[in-house]
């Protein structure tokens, strides 16, 4: 069912996605809960609520599918509509409510609006879950436009700021989780990404300071550093990086995958896995951390 008024979803184009400020009705579909039968290790976050930025699909979906099969309440914002209607199918069934929202992160009035309807219709807010991003440019440094570097800070950098801050006043009453999703480009060199690696290393910069801020307030935030993760986004990244040094396709996908010691590419999952353990309880006592899910490529 619908409920509520407001907005709707955004989405994620590929490794060069375009957030685009929309005011459409708010989707909220309302599940009953099924049943749970949670043994002593079973990650349960039932009655919580999260917001989940760019999780019209690939990771950010992942992440917003293992909290709602772990009954949390979950608002999920992109730039494509269409994007977010097909999560919505994709997420039926699951024992959480689902919330979507069209809108740009990187815009913070836009912002301000998702945090504050997924508060509006869940009694508000434990739980962020900074997912949004771009790959930005591949190309030598001095060939990237002024332009290029800041639109790929605004995007990976403003949208986790512009959430992140709207949501705290929420956080603070009554604690919670932020989870930044920053990548292991964030902690060693990757050639012809400069403002990617810069806009990451920024996330785990953000990270460990504002877990300092809101460490009174029992909220802990921490990072996760995926590695290379499976899907069509690298796949984008692969094929720029290999016309970028003239090399073939092959060469440097088999490049990026025997720099894991067990020469395999991550899953959304592992990192969505990763994401659950650092919102619950178990982990009431990390803060600060950025966590690796990178098949062991990066181990510091």
């Amino acid at each position: 069912m619908k409920f509520g008024a407001g907005y709707r979803p955004w989405r994620s184009v590929g490794p060069d996605r375009h957030l685009v400020s929309s005011t459409r009705p708010v989707q909220l579909r309302r599940r009953t809960p099924t049943p749970l039968a949670m043994s002593a290790t079973d990650l349960s976050l039932v009655g919580e609520s999260a917001v989940v930025t760019g999780a019209g699909r690939g990771i950010g979906r992942r992440i917003a599918e293992a909290l709602l099969d772990a009954g949390v309440d979950v608002a999920i914002n992109d730039i494509d509509a269409d994007a977010l209607a097909e999560a919505a199918d994709a997420l039926d069934g699951t024992d959480g409510d689902l919330l979507t929202h069209e809108a740009d992160a990187s815009d913070p009035d836009a912002a301000a609006s998702f945090v504050e309807a997924a508060a509006d219709a869940f009694g508000g807010l434990d739980i962020v879950v900074n997912n949004v991003g771009i790959a930005g440019p591949t190309k030598p440094c001095e060939e990237i436009t002024h332009e290029e570097f800041m639109s790929t800070l605004s995007v990976n950098l403003g949208s986790l700021f512009n959430t992140t801050s709207a949501a705290i006043p929420h956080l603070k009453r009554g604690g919670g989780r932020v989870v930044n999703v920053s990548s292991m480009s964030g902690k060693r060199p990757l050639e012809d990404r400069t403002p990617y690696t810069t806009s990451k290393m920024g996330v785990i910069g953000f990270t460990r300071t504002l877990a300092v801020e809101l460490a009174d307030h029992d909220v802990n935030v921490n990072a996760v550093c995926p590695g290379s993760v499976a899907g069509p986004r690298l796949d984008a990244v692969i094929e720029a990086q290999a016309a970028s040094q003239d090399r073939p396709v092959a060469e440097v996908e088999a490049e990026f995958r025997s720099a894991s010691p067990m020469d395999e590419f991550v899953t959304a999952g592992d990192v969505a896995d990763a994401v659950l353990v650092l919102c619950s309880e178990r982990t009431r006592r990390v803060t600060g951390q950025d966590l690796n899910v990178t098949a062991g490529i990066v181990m510091y």
